[in-house]
């Protein structure tokens, strides 16, 4: 259970020293969380969890070492894993988990 808080702090430790500097203004890349489709949702999720990383660790060559680590390493693809798990989540809440709940094939109205 270690390697996964190092491999974390590994992570947030640059970003410590980068808090002075002003982020760029970044396109929206999530102006909603609504989506047509669970499949959206959990591409959006994706996209969420790469976004987070990329906004906290900015140097690519860091970013580069903890995936070539990170690809070869059961344990710390399963934490990657949940954490877009956690970010379906809340997707699939914001889309009352795609209006299923009413049967196949039928609209919901209030879209």
């Amino acid at each position: 259970m270690i390697r996964p808080f190092l491999l974390t702090l590994a992570l947030l430790a640059p970003a410590a020293t980068m808090a002075a500097e002003p982020a760029a203004p970044a396109a929206d890349y999530m102006p909603s969380l609504i989506t047509d489709t669970p499949l959206q949702g959990r591409q959006l999720a994706i996209t969420m969890v790469r976004k987070t990383i990329g906004s906290i660790q900015r140097d690519d060559a860091a970013k580069k070492r903890v995936r070539e680590k990170y690809a070869e390493d059961p344990e710390l693809l399963m934490h990657a894993a949940e954490l877009v798990a956690i970010e379906f989540r809340t997707i699939a809440e914001a889309n009352d988990y795609w209006r299923a709940r009413a049967p196949a094939g039928k609209e919901d109205a209030t879209r």
